[in-house]
């Protein structure tokens, strides 16, 4: 049986206006009217439609009766003429129902700045707590590993140090050796005040294997591999192949997350080592040129003044800061969902959480070294 299409009409009648629909009026009748609508309703200076005739509706539901409402601007002071007691009680029920919708409350900027905040401490607590729970499955996963040697796929491992190491040794060395530059000169500068412009070669040394050597490089490996590892593992998530993964019963931290933290942690340290020697060039470069110094005086003056430990302290925390920028960067990759929009969004994500970690474990790392005495 064909469904009549609903329908409807302005008229007057004893000098009221009345709105008058006929056929069916469901919700799966009514889509088409919607369209139709700009076209067939009643000018905006009209005045609205006193009464509302169903009579000749056929069939009629909750979504029926609210666009009828709708077309008649309202169901205040509107009288309805059913075609029986159904109807009736059914507008009745619609009627009763509406809720005017509440407007929306005044919120100053104090309350709305305090919200976000509330907002963002949350938000930063989840991903602590979901991080924390990724590094112990991690290392559950590295323990088992451990237990049954097998399970390193060193081939993996290989090829990820190619892209970590080999790869970034050119853009390591270039910065670290700027840094170098600028620190000396800067050191000249200001110690000439003082006609202690030899100290540039301490200052060079200690700033370069202690603090700013493996921090420079571990933020271009925050900004180059991390990233690199996110977007990796964010468009296999998106493709679905870490799903088929563990379809066939692949653990994806074993096969993917493994070789990129085994991969980095033994890559940092070497690149570290890299970077001080650039940077150390870059100084004794410097120092050539504004103290009149030659290389052999440079590092005969650095081996007798700088201590061996100023080394070993940043050796030490480099392959820290690896293990911490490849399980960020594999743990944001593998939170992507859905498009490469969320692929973009958590590798940024990614970048700006394992800077701001590696700053804050420099930061530890400088107390624990201080108590120390080292």
């Amino acid at each position: 049986m064909a469904v009549a299409h609903p329908t409807f009409r302005y008229i007057e009648r004893d000098g009221t206006r009345v709105l008058e629909a006929s056929g069916t009026w469901t919700v799966f009748s009514i889509r088409p009217l919607r369209r139709r609508r700009a076209r067939a309703s009643a000018p905006a200076s009209q005045p609205k439609p006193g009464v509302i005739d169903v009579t000749r509706v056929e069939r009629l539901d909750t979504a029926g009766i609210l666009e009828l409402l709708d077309l008649a601007g309202g169901g205040e002071g509107v009288e309805l003429r059913a075609k029986d007691k159904a109807q009736a009680d059914l507008f009745g029920v619609v009627r009763a129902n509406e809720v005017a919708t509440p407007p929306e409350p005044a919120v100053n900027w104090l309350t709305r700045w305090l919200g976000e905040i509330g907002h963002s401490l949350v938000d930063l607590y989840r991903q602590i707590v979901a991080l924390c729970a990724f590094f112990g499955e991690t290392l559950v996963v590295l323990a088992g590993a451990f237990l049954q040697p097998k399970r390193f796929r060193p081939s993996a491992i290989v090829q990820q140090m190619y892209e970590v190491w080999i790869k970034a040794l050119a853009i390591v060395a270039v910065l670290c050796f700027l840094i170098g530059v600028v620190i000396a000169y800067q050191g000249v500068q200001q110690l000439r005040q003082f006609g202690a412009e030899t100290f540039t070669v301490e200052a060079v040394g200690i700033s370069i294997f202690r603090e700013l050597g493996v921090l420079l490089t571990a933020i271009i490996v925050a900004g180059r591999s991390g990233s690199a590892f996110t977007a990796q593992l964010g468009t296999m998530q998106v493709n679905q192949e870490i799903d088929a993964m563990r379809t066939i019963g692949l653990n994806p931290i074993e096969w993917l997350v493994l070789p990129r933290i085994f991969a980095l942690v033994i890559s940092m340290p070497l690149l570290v080592f890299w970077g001080d020697l650039a940077g150390l060039l870059g100084g004794a470069v410097a120092c050539t040129i504004y103290l009149d110094f030659t290389f052999v005086q440079f590092f005969a003056r650095l081996r007798d003044t700088v201590g061996i430990w100023s080394f070993y302290t940043g050796l030490i925390k480099a392959p820290v800061f690896g293990m911490i920028i490849a399980a960020v960067g594999c743990f944001e990759g593998l939170q992507v969902r859905g498009s490469a929009e969320s692929v973009g969004l958590l590798t940024t994500r990614s970048v700006v959480e394992s800077i701001f970690s590696v700053i804050v474990l420099d930061a530890i790392f400088s107390i624990i070294f201080l108590l120390a005495g080292v």
